[in-house]
């Protein structure tokens, strides 16, 4: 990398990549939820992240970038922690739902910081409509974010608290 194009490009390929991997682990992490609004939480950011995907695979396709050949290792990382957790803990405790949660906003920490660099180095670039992309997916983890962290406080860890462990 020499330019703040290729640093972009390498982190447009790293997201790629980064929301491949979730769109194949959060099935899986899914299955062992036992609150219906957490596992609907899920669901929605399921949806979600095919979007983000998809949208990743547009720019590229304006940039003229092949999206795909780099592997996010910090990505790789996250769900293999989120999957340990998983094996870990009981499956029909309270604290599965709260762990979970835990998880995956550690996913979503890590995506808002690279959609956050990522719409910076577009707004540098000029690319004013891409960086416009990118906020909405920033927007959409941020959001995201918050529906975990209310779903934890409100209700979640104040079952776990008193839950079956």
């Amino acid at each position: 990398m020499k330019t703040l194009n290729d640093l972009f490009e390498h982190q447009l390929k790293d997201l790629y990549s980064a929301e491949i991997q979730l769109l194949e682990a959060l099935p899986h992490i899914m299955e062992h939820t036992s609150d219906e609004q957490l596992r609907q939480a899920f669901e929605n950011h399921l949806k979600e992240t095919k979007e983000q995907k998809n949208r990743i695979e547009t720019i590229c396709n304006e940039l003229n970038i092949a999206p795909n050949g780099e592997t996010c290792q910090a990505m790789k990382g996250l769900i293999s922690e989120a999957r340990n957790f998983i094996n870990e803990a009981e499956e029909d405790n309270e604290l599965m739902d709260v762990g979970l949660i835990a998880e995956i906003q550690r996913v979503q920490h890590y995506e808002i910081s690279g959609y956050g660099a990522a719409v910076r180095f577009a707004k540098e670039l000029g690319y004013r409509n891409i960086a416009k992309t990118l906020q909405e997916t920033l927007n959409e983890e941020y959001d995201a974010d918050s529906t975990l962290e209310k779903l934890a406080e409100t209700r979640l860890n104040k079952k776990a608290i008193g839950g079956n462990s």
